[in-house]
């Protein structure tokens, strides 16, 4: 091989995207101790759960990988989105994640008030305003009575989405989770089978949009169950 002849170059992922996962694993801690907070004061919150009332079903958290972060790096950068270590944290704010979840719809209204009377104290700070998805007019029309960016959505998804910070300019970000459970199942099959590729088989698009419906349905016929056993009470 001489001087003139021309070299291959073969980009790196890894190495292109290393300054990122680096910037995200010097503040991983921090993250952790800010999601178990947030996890424990509204999972645990005595307003939610007996002997004061029966709020909350169940909660988990979660903090997204370095392996799961740089397929999303590479996914955002194919899409044309630049993601550096400087705007990681602004930009990806699903880093850190908590989900609550609850039986009966009309319960989400103790759960907003709980993480909204923490932002009142002071104590967090939104990152955005909160923001509801759903595919059932229903629903947008619940979700409309509280204080959301309410958003239809076609890929039959339902869940509202708070994030939350410990101050206005810190960098450490959780996302808020609240959802029913028949929403839970929904989107955990959904996950598997439409995450991070849409899937292209006709007929899992078509029973995922059916299941949708089911799951609709049956957080209303709970909602109407509660109802009915409220006014035996």
């Amino acid at each position: 091989m001489t001087g003139s002849e021309d070299t291959l170059v073969v980009k790196n992922d890894a190495d292109e995207h290393a300054p990122v996962l680096e910037a995200f694993e010097s503040r991983k801690h921090d993250l952790r101790i800010f999601m178990q907070g947030v996890l424990a004061y509204i999972g645990e919150h005595p307003r939610l759960i007996p002997p004061q009332s029966q709020v909350i079903h169940s909660f988990k958290s979660r903090l997204k990988d370095s392996e799961h972060l740089r397929e999303k790096l590479i996914r955002k950068s194919q899409e044309g989105k630049v993601i550096t270590a400087e705007n990681l944290f602004s930009e990806v704010t699903d880093l850190a994640g908590v989900r609550i979840l609850h039986l009966f719809q009309e319960h989400f209204a103790d759960i907003d008030e709980v993480i909204r009377s923490k932002v009142r104290d002071g104590d967090w700070v939104l990152g955005e305003k909160p923001r509801a998805y759903t595919w059932d007019p229903e629903a947008v029309r619940f979700f409309e009575r509280f204080d959301l960016e309410v958003s239809e959505k076609s890929t039959s998804y339902t869940s509202v989405h708070y994030l939350v910070r410990p101050r206005e300019d810190s960098p450490i970000c959780c996302e808020v989770q609240v959802r029913t459970l028949f929403e839970e199942i929904w989107g955990e099959v959904d996950h598997q089978i439409n995450y991070p590729h849409p899937t292209e088989e006709i007929a899992c698009k078509e029973q995922i949009k059916v299941l949708s419906k089911i799951v609709g349905a049956g957080s209303r016929l709970l909602d109407s169950l509660k109802r009915v056993n409220d006014t035996r009470g």
